[in-house]
């Protein structure tokens, strides 16, 4: 498969991205973890996670594909418009209802959402380097954190909700091949998970044991 850009520039428009808005990537990052841990203490955590995954797509959509890496992927603009309408999807269903508890789904959404948290972390481990690495508010850690957080909805609804992150589960999941992003390597673990959420959402229903 033949990328419209090279290791170089891809590298580089992270560099100019982690530059330009690391205050923002600290603050969304903060803002994230918040949500999670009032999931976890179910202290109305569903309307802070509601509106954390509007700010998370329309950033990612907006910021990082409309301003950064469209200037070196033309396909980047139809990427930005359809993590703005997923944006959009989450804000039309603003009241669904996010829980934690002890079901294998529910173990299955803590473990991507604290990849997806620990994504920045893992990119450093790997090998790159700040400020020219895949971070946080990016798109791949963006559809990590909403695989996980899919899986903390009741099965069977919305499952609508789970084409545009499983489109970009398969996408984004190419860069651990082709550029060797290797925590990325979680997008294509996610995009088998949220396949599986779709064709046959119950099979995690059960209680652990």
């Amino acid at each position: 498969m033949q990328l419209p850009f090279s290791e170089e520039q891809f590298l580089s428009v992270f560099a100019s991205y982690n530059d330009d808005t690391v205050i923002v990537i600290a603050a969304l990052w903060v803002l994230t973890a918040a949500a999670l841990v009032a999931l976890a203490m179910r202290r109305r955590g569903s309307t802070i996670v509601s509106l954390m995954l509007v700010i998370h797509w329309a950033w990612a959509g907006a910021i990082y594909h409309l301003t950064y890496f469209a200037d070196i992927n033309p396909a980047a603009r139809a990427f930005g418009a359809l993590f703005l309408v997923q944006a959009v999807l989450f804000l039309w269903n603003g009241r669904l209802e996010y829980r934690w508890g002890r079901k294998p789904r529910h173990v299955v959404s803590i473990l991507f959402c604290t990849y997806a948290l620990l994504y920045p972390v893992l990119v450093l481990a790997s090998g790159f380097h700040w400020p020219r690495m895949p971070s946080f508010g990016v798109p791949c850690s963006t559809t990590i954190l909403t695989v996980g957080l899919l899986f903390a909805v009741e099965p069977g609804r919305h499952r609508w909700l789970s084409a545009i992150p499983l489109g970009w589960a398969i996408v984004g999941g190419s860069a651990a091949v082709l550029l060797g992003v290797t925590p990325d390597f979680m997008l294509l673990a996610g995009a088998g998970m949220l396949l599986l959420n779709i064709v046959a959402p119950r099979v995690l229903m059960a209680r652990a044991a």
